[in-house]
C-alpha cells in the first residue's frame, strides 16, 4: 500500500486544538489551505513538547544566525488564532512519532507528524524523506512567525485544561480531588 503523505507548504492555518470538555479533551493538529483541511490526533503531552521544541528551535536559529534569520523573538502582534478547529474534525490518523527541523535554504520550519506504527519492521523515515512505504505523515512547512504563533497557541491550549493540584500536580476535578499526598483525603 502506498504511503499517505499530506504536505502543506505555508498553509493558511496550522494550529493545535481540542474537542471536548476539560478532562475529556481530544487533541488535534489541524492544517488548512483553501478548502483542504487535515486533522491528526495526538496526546496533550505531544502538543506541549512540540510547542516547546518549536520555540527552542527558533531561539537556536536566532542565536546561530546572530538575528539575521527571519524569525521573530515572539509571536507577532495580531497573529493570535483564537478560532476553534475547522469542523468537522475528522482524524486522518493518530500521531506516534514527530520530527522537527529548520531548512536554512528556504528559511522554513518543518514539522512532521507520523502515524503510530504497530509493526516493528516499519521505520519512521528521516525528516523530509519520502520512501514509497512507511507510516502516514503530515508535513507542514512554516515561516518563523507562523511557527511562533503555532507554539504560542499550542501552549495556551494545553494550559487551558483542568488546573493542577498544588500538592501532587495531578489535575483537579470540579467535584474535588483525592490527593495521593494527603493519604487519600479530599483537598
Amino acid at each position: 500500500m502506498a504511503r499517505l503523505l499530506l504536505v502543506f507548504d505555508q498553509p493558511e492555518r496550522f494550529v493545535a486544538g481540542t474537542v471536548g470538555q476539560p478532562g475529556e479533551r481530544q487533541f488535534f493538529l489541524q492544517a488548512r489551505d483553501g478548502a483542504r483541511v487535515v486533522s491528526v490526533g495526538l496526546e496533550k503531552q505531544q502538543v506541549q513538547v512540540l510547542a516547546e521544541r518549536v520555540d527552542g528551535l527558533l531561539d537556536e536559529v536566532v542565536r546561530r544566525t546572530g538575528g539575521e534569520a527571519p524569525v521573530p523573538a515572539a509571536a507577532p502582534l495580531g497573529s493570535e488564532d483564537l478560532d476553534p478547529l475547522d469542523a468537522p474534525v475528522t482524524e486522518e490518523f493518530r500521531v506516534g512519532a514527530m520530527a522537527l527541523g529548520w531548512n536554512g535554504d528556504t528559511e522554513l520550519v518543518i514539522i512532521e507528524a507520523h502515524e503510530i506504527v504497530e509493526d516493528d519492521e516499519v521505520e519512521v523515515p528521516d525528516l523530509e524523506e519520502d520512501p514509497d512505504d512507511g507510516p502516514a505523515c503530515l508535513r507542514v512547512r512554516l515561516t518563523g512567525a507562523a511557527a511562533r504563533a503555532f507554539a504560542k497557541r499550542a501552549l495556551s491550549v494545553v494550559s487551558a485544561g483542568r488546573p493542577p493540584c498544588p500538592f501532587c500536580n495531578l489535575p483537579l476535578e470540579p467535584s474535588g480531588h483525592i490527593c495521593p499526598r494527603a493519604n487519600g483525603y479530599r483537598r
